[in-house]
């Protein structure tokens, strides 16, 4: 069985959950606390250096860290991740730019709001934040004007690791009342057989 080390309210977290589901992978979850420290402590970090969930213990016993890695390690051989050479290659590109070019704004702009609650105190550099997190959005907004998804007309792992953070962007203060085709790609992707949602505050 696999062992997904990971914390609730962590859209990265999510991400492997959900493909465990999707590959109907039985796992166990052990829930970790980041705000109280837990994945800083000398039994945490003996497994992972880098302190940070989520953390997958595959069935053998080895240890997979980073997100969009286990989405690309349980993704294979299945619909969500094309055989076509360059189609993966979009799939990765979305990747990258998840990781590179909306998580570190979108996802922490949230925690600093729902989470840490700083909402008022940290106005000026939540708000130098979000203007790089619309950034993102305006890029996604203009790629689903091409297709039902980001990669085609079919979801693949590009599509699971932009909704993870983008799904609860509003609880950082995002809006999207002039973002219609990321709204309806929200909607096609929660549609999805076997979806399950991650924890909201909202």
């Amino acid at each position: 069985m696999h062992t997904l080390y990971g914390s609730s309210i962590s859209g990265n977290c999510w991400k492997p959950a959900f493909m465990l589901r999707q590959r109907e992978l039985p796992f166990r979850w052990i829930e970790i606390d980041v705000r109280a420290k837990q994945s800083r402590t000398p039994e945490f970090l003996a497994l992972n250096p880098n302190g940070r969930v989520p953390l997958l213990q595959l069935p053998d016993g080895r240890l997979l860290a980073e997100s969009n890695a286990m989405l690309l390690h349980l993704g294979e051989g299945s619909r969500w991740l094309p055989s076509d050479a360059y189609l993966r290659a979009k799939v990765y590109e979305w990747l990258f730019f998840e990781q590179y070019s909306h998580e570190p704004y979108v996802a922490t702009v949230r925690f600093w709001v729902a989470y840490l609650g700083k909402g008022e105190e940290w106005r000026d550099k939540i708000a130098e934040a979000m203007i790089k997190g619309y950034a993102a959005f305006d890029v996604m907004e203009r790629a689903l004007t091409q297709s039902a998804f980001l990669v085609g007309d079919t979801p693949t792992l590009a599509d699971i690791a932009l909704y993870a953070y983008t799904h609860c962007a509003e609880e950082g203060g995002f809006r999207f009342d002039h973002y219609p085709q990321l709204r309806a790609w929200l909607a096609r992707f929660a549609a999805e057989p076997g979806f399950v949602a991650m924890p909201c505050t909202a």
